[in-house]
């Protein structure tokens, strides 16, 4: 194990919910490995799974999938047999699965949406949020070719990161770096945020969690509360509510740090 890799907690952090989105499965940029040692570490109550989980658009153009991601949806069946109850919310890349929603299997729910309560009694939207992106719903072709250039900068990041771990160095993602640094990005993020907290708004909501942009946050926009639990094929992130209500934004580069922090105390003490 290198040092650039992240070791769960060794007992299991309960936990009322985690919201993961944007895993991509079926792709090559996908961090599974990642994403199943994030799960590890976790007992929840309840998990939702916030769209763009498998990669449908992908998998139409040729097959790839290795045994780590059939590992991440192992360890979300393991869950649901130990008693968490999964809600697998759709999202535009595994839009073939909205002709089966409102499907129960189990502890296992497929909605194209749904409200969340948390222990403090704020509902929260759960979208995945392709609805409120001008580019997916009215320009598909144009969505398929940002979607080849994305890939392209993934594939540099995942050659960065490759090198980075060999020199023990923690997980960046370039691709995050770029889109904050683009001026078109930033104003397309402000954007989607703006739109879908307009329709939390009228929906008398209090806030909404959302992923599609690959840009995670916790923010005010306006009076709504705005959640997105960004990804697990840049910078690998998740939303986790505590027992109070508290709802905590999860970033591996974060933990990692944490992890060679101790270390380093350890070795020190």
């Amino acid at each position: 194990m290198t040092s650039a890799e992240f070791t769960p907690p060794s007992r299991k952090q309960r936990v009322r919910t985690l919201w993961i989105s944007d895993v991509h499965l079926g792709t090559r940029d996908c961090q599974a490995e990642h994403l199943s040692q994030f799960l590890k570490g976790y007992h929840a109550d309840k998990i939702y799974l916030v769209g763009d989980i498998i990669d449908g658009w992908k998998l139409r153009g040729g097959m790839y999938w290795p045994q780590a991601h059939t590992n991440v949806i192992r360890r979300l069946l393991t869950m649901a047999k130990r008693g968490t109850e999964v809600i697998y919310v759709t999202g535009n890349h595994d839009e073939f699965l909205r002709r089966y929603s409102k499907l129960i299997l189990g502890n296992i729910q497929l909605v194209d949406e749904a409200v969340h309560v948390t222990a403090d009694g704020r509902h929260l939207l759960v979208i995945h949020g392709d609805q409120f992106d001008v580019i997916t719903r009215y320009h598909r072709w144009l969505a398929f070719l940002g979607d080849s250039a994305y890939e392209f900068t993934l594939t540099l990041n995942r050659w960065l990161n490759h090198w980075r771990a060999r020199y023990g160095y923690g997980y960046w993602s370039l691709s995050a770096y770029l889109k904050h640094k683009v001026k078109t990005a930033v104003s397309f993020i402000s954007d989607f945020e703006e739109a879908i907290a307009h329709e939390v708004t009228k929906r008398e909501l209090h806030g909404v969690v959302c992923g599609h942009i690959h840009h995670a946050e916790i923010r005010k926009v306006g009076e709504v509360d705005y959640l997105n639990c960004g990804d697990w094929v840049e910078s690998c992130t998740a939303l986790i509510e505590h027992w109070d209500g508290n709802i905590e934004l999860y970033r591996l580069a974060d933990a990692q740090a944490r992890e060679a922090q101790l270390k380093a105390e350890m070795v020190a003490g």
